[in-house]
This record gives structure tokens, sequence and C-alpha cells, in this order.
């Protein structure tokens, strides 16, 4: 039975991510754990006494509650089951917590704050979350997105790495879910492969041979968040797929300080795997 953490601030932007997840993952079995963290409302708030501490966290635990009737009442899946967990600790160390003493499969949440400012990527703590989350796939959700069965998964790869099985799981699983077809994309930035990129590519290629997947070479005419967007866009891809490693564009778009310079926002759900799975 897989277990899917999903995150609440009690927005919009994440009962969009939580409607996402049921979706997708209708027919299979599912432990569901809905998290809040109170830290960071008490933490907005200085000079706050024990007792108004305590009602912040009896007034979060009721909407807690609230949102968990909710979700079951519109879900009505006897394959899925639900739990609450209410954290007092910053939101990226209640969700390393949870995702490591629940054994958590999966975080999925929406890529913007309770803020719901327009022109940023994805809000500050989803950048945190990511850059935390070594052991756990993340799936990113955009807000107000209408759930679309994943057909086309786009994953993004230069070859400079030689992914492992545990790598590539969460890609395998999620492209198992509704047997979807896999999208690799190179992007050319040299006139042929090095014999180091040679092999990754004939190694990805083994490891996917048994999913429905093809190969698709851009040449390097723009930045590569700009000509990611064009093909997800040009193949109809349903969900966008990168392995956080170091010095792959991923990387560099979680360490931008200023995110909205970077002008990569996905429009389709998005899948961060970690570079090390255990």
């Amino acid at each position: 039975m897989k277990k899917i953490l999903l995150p609440t601030d009690f927005s919009d932007n994440s009962w969009s991510a939580i409607v996402y997840a049921l979706k997708l993952f209708q027919d299979e079995y599912c432990t569901f754990y809905i998290l809040n963290s109170t830290a960071f409302k008490a933490s907005a708030m200085s000079n706050l006494s024990n007792t108004l501490l305590r009602k912040m966290k009896d007034n979060a635990l009721v909407e807690l509650l609230e949102i968990r009737d909710q979700i079951i009442s519109s879900d009505a899946n006897a394959n899925h089951e639900f739990h609450t967990v209410l954290s007092t600790h910053p939101l990226t160390e209640a969700i390393d917590t949870e995702v490591r003493q629940s054994e958590i499969d999966l975080v999925v949440m929406g890529t913007k704050g309770a803020t719901g400012a327009k022109e940023i990527f994805m809000g500050s703590n989803t950048v945190k979350v990511i850059k935390k989350m070594k052991h756990c796939p993340v799936l990113l959700v955009p807000d107000e997105y209408d759930f679309v069965i994943p057909r086309q998964i786009a994953f993004p790869t230069d070859f400079k790495v030689e992914y492992s099985d545990k790598q590539l799981k969460p890609l395998v699983d999620m492209a198992d879910l509704h047997d979807s077809k896999i999208r690799i994309l190179h992007i050319n930035e040299e006139e042929a492969l090095s014999q180091e990129q040679d092999y990754n590519y004939t190694n990805l290629k083994d490891k996917l041979s048994n999913f429905s997947s093809t190969f698709h070479w851009m040449p390097d005419y723009s930045s590569k968040e700009v000509e990611i967007k064009e093909f997800v866009k040009d193949l109809e891809i349903d969900m966008l797929a990168m392995v956080n490693n170091k010095h792959n564009c991923l990387e560099r778009i979680i360490r931008e300080p200023v995110i909205k310079k970077i002008g990569f926002r996905p429009l389709i759900p998005f899948l961060v795997m970690p570079e090390q799975i255990d």
C-alpha cells in the first residue's frame, strides 16, 4: 500500500494538490497523511502567550479534521485511508520527520504558498521542501490545475549521470499508474555525445526498455527552461519529471535567490525525484 503525504495550509492551492493526488491514485490502495504545520503562524506573531499558542494549535486541529472529513466525503474510495498529522515544527522539518517516521513514498503539494503571488514560480516553502527531500520524491501540482490523466511524462536529461533503478523508480511507478508514455528529452549542447554520455544513454534505454518510451533530441537554441517548456507544449506533455542532482537546470532553479527571474513556471504537475533514495 502506497503512503502519500499531503501537506496543507488550508489554502485553495493545497486543496487543488490534494484533489489531484486523490484522482491520480484513484485505483490504488493508499494511505494518505494530511499534514499541517502551525509553526509558520506562530512565528509570524511575536510575544504569544502559551494560552494563545494552545488555542492556535486547537484551531488548526479542528481545521485539519474538517479537511479530512471533506476529503473522505468527496473521495468515497474504499481503497483510500486517511490520517491527520499536526506538527509544531517548521513545515520542511515537519514533512521530513513524517516522511521518515511513516516511510512515505511520495509527497504531493501545491507550487505556491497561501499568499498566491502569481509572479513567483513556486512558494519559498516549496523550494525549501525540494531542497530538504533527499530520499523521497515530491510531486508539485500547479495552482487550480484540473486533473488530467498523465498519459505522457517528459524526462529531460543531459546523459551525464548514470541513473540507478532506485533513482528511476518514482518515474516508472508513475508511468505504471496509467500506462503513461515516457518522453526522454535531450538538449544537444554538444556536437556528439561523449563516451560517458553514450554509455549513460544506452543504460537508460535498457532500464526503460519494458516501458513505452521514446528519445527526443532538441538543438541548443535557447535556455533549457524555455526549451523544456516548448517541448511540454509541443508534445502535449501531462507531467514533467526530473532528478534533483547537482549541476542540472532544476538545481539551478531552486538555488536562484530571486526565483521569479528564472521564468520557469511549470503549468503541469512536476515530479522531483531525489538523487538518492533509501
